[in-house]
C-alpha cells in the first residue's frame, strides 16, 4: 500500500508568534477544541480551563484561545515539567513535541542563567497557562494529523519587555537564542511580537523555514494575540495541507554571506580556498555594486550547521569583513560514489552520479603536469577508463572503486620542422 500523504502545517509569523496565538491558529484551522481539552486533562495539573472565542484583528476573522488558570506561586523546574508529561500518558507524538519544546527552552535558559538544564527554573514558562499552551499546540497538531511543521521568517518587535527578571530588551534574550539559525526580521513596533513560548515551539518543531512549502491546501486559520495593534494585524496564521512535489526533508545547511569592497582579487581567491579547506560544502564569489557605485564582491559559503560558526570566523579573518549574514536552507545532494582510475601510472579520482562521471580536477591537473599531456586529454582518458570498466561489468554497476589501467598512446605531435640554417648568429 502507498504511504499516507504527508500533512504539513506552515506558520506565517508576519506579526510574530506566541503560544496562545499558535494554538488559536490551529483551532481556527479546524483542530477540535474538545479533543484538545481531553488530551490536556490527562496532565496531573488542576485549576485551569480553556476556551476559544471568535474575534477580529484589522478586519481579519480569527480565533483567540483563552486559558484561565488559578493564581499560583509554584515555580517549576524543567525536571518537574518532564515528570508532568510522563504522568500524562499522552500520545507519543504529542509527548515528544511538548517535551522537545520545553527542552529547547530549558537549554537556552540554562545557558543564559548558567545553570544545568535539569535545574532551570521556569517562571512565566512554568505557569499553568504556558504549559497548557505548549501541550495544547502539540495536541492540536496531533488532532489535525500534522506530520511536519514549517514557518516563515519570524517578526520581532523593539523596545523593552517586563518579565519576572525585570525589564529585558525586546526581543528577549531567550527569543534571540531560540531563533538562532532561523530567518528573522525586526518590526518597528514596541510590543513583544514573538514570545519565548512561541520561539520555543518553532525552534523545537520546525523542519523548514521560508515561503509556504509546496502543498495542496486543506485549511488555514488565524490565531489572535491579546492586543489590538495599529501598525499590523496582531495575528499568527497557519496553513495546513498535503505536501506536494517538494518534500520538506533535506540536509540542513547554513549559507553565510559577506560583502567586501576593500580587498584584492588574490585575497578573495585565498579566502575561497581557505573556506573549502576548512570544511565548507562550497564557496563562491559574485560581483556586486554597493552604495556610491563602489564595485565589490559578495562572498557566499555553504556550510554544515555544525561548522557554520567556525567558517564565519574564517570568512571574517580572511576578508577583514566586520560581519557575516546567514540563513538556514536545505539541500538535497544527489547520491554519488567515488572511484579511482589509473592514467599512465597516475591515480586519478572520479565521482559517479546519475550515470555521469566527473574527474577530480586537482588529480587530473597533477597527472597532466607529470605526464606532459594536455589537461583535457587526461580528463578524456580517465572518463573513458571508467566507462570501459562499466562495460566490462555488463554495463551495470559502477559502484566498486577498483583500479582501471589506461594505456593509450600519447597524442600525436606535429613532425619536427625540416633542418635548415641556424637562426643564431655565429
Amino acid at each position: 500500500m502507498p504511504d499516507r500523504p504527508t500533512t504539513v502545517a506552515w506558520f506565517h509569523c508576519f506579526a510574530g508568534i506566541a503560544g496562545d496565538m499558535a494554538l488559536g491558529a490551529l483551532v481556527d484551522a479546524g483542530a477540535d477544541l474538545d479533543e484538545i481539552r481531553t488530551l490536556l486533562t490527562r496532565m496531573p495539573l488542576g485549576g485551569w480551563s480553556i476556551d476559544a472565542e471568535a474575534t477580529l484583528r484589522n478586519g481579519i476573522a480569527a480565533t483567540r484561545v483563552i486559558v484561565d488558570a488559578e493564581p499560583s506561586t509554584v515555580t517549576r523546574t524543567y525536571a518537574h515539567i518532564e515528570d508532568l508529561l510522563d504522568q500524562a500518558s499522552l500520545p507519543a507524538r504529542v509527548r515528544a513535541r511538548a517535551s522537545a519544546t520545553f527542552a529547547a527552552i530549558a537549554e537556552v535558559e540554562g545557558r543564559l542563567h548558567r545553570r544545568p538544564v535539569e535545574q532551570v527554573h521556569f517562571h512565566e514558562l512554568g505557569s499553568v497557562d504556558a504549559i497548557v499552551d505548549i501541550v495544547g499546540v502539540a495536541a492540536a497538531l496531533e488532532v489535525l494529523g500534522v506530520d511536519r511543521v514549517a514557518a516563515s521568517p519570524v517578526a520581532t518587535g523593539i523596545g523593552m519587555v517586563r518579565t519576572s527578571h525585570g525589564l529585558l530588551p525586546n526581543p528577549a534574550p531567550a527569543v534571540v537564542e531560540l531563533l538562532a539559525g532561523a530567518p528573522t526580521h525586526g518590526v518597528d513596533v514596541a510590543v513583544e511580537l514573538t514570545t519565548p513560548t512561541g520561539a520555543g515551539l518553532l525552534a523545537a518543531l520546525c523542519e523548514g523555514w521560508g515561503p509556504m512549502p509546496a502543498m495542496t491546501i486543506a485549511a488555514s486559520g488565524f490565531g489572535a494575540g491579546t492586543r489590538e495593534l495599529d501598525e499590523l494585524p496582531n495575528l499568527t496564521q497557519v496553513v495546513v495541507g498535503t505536501a506536494t512535489v517538494v518534500e520538506l526533508t533535506g540536509q540542513p545547511v547554513v549559507q553565510l554571506e559577506a560583502n567586501v569592497d576593500d580587498v584584492t582579487g588574490e585575497t578573495i581567491a585565498h579566502a575561497v580556498a581557505s573556506l573549502i579547506d576548512a570544511g565548507a560544502h562550497d564557496a563562491w564569489v559574485t560581483p556586486i555594486v554597493m552604495k556610491k557605485g563602489r564595485p565589490a564582491h559578495l562572498l557566499s559559503v555553504l556550510a554544515d550547521p555544525a561548522d557554520a560558526a567556525g567558517l564565519a570566523a574564517v570568512l571574517m579573518a580572511e576578508t577583514g569583513s566586520l560581519g557575516v549574514r546567514w540563513s538556514s536552507l536545505e539541500r538535497r545532494p544527489a547520491p554519488r560514489r567515488l572511484g579511482e582510475v589509473d592514467v599512465d601510472g597516475r591515480r586519478v579520482r572520479v565521482k559517479v552520479a546519475g550515470g555521469r562521471v566527473k574527474v577530480e580536477h586537482d588529480d587530473a591537473a597533477d597527472a597532466a603536469l607529470h605526464l606532459e599531456l594536455p589537461l583535457a586529454e587526461v580528463v578524456s582518458r580517465a572518463e573513458e577508463a571508467w566507462r570501459r570498466r562499466s562495460r566490462d561489468h555488463h554495463g551495470g554497476s559502477q559502484e566498486a572503486a577498483e583500479e582501471v589501467v589506461v594505456d593509450l598512446p600519447p597524442p600525436s605531435m606535429p613532425p619536427p620542422p625540416p633542418a635548415g640554417p641556424s637562426d643564431e648568429a655565429g
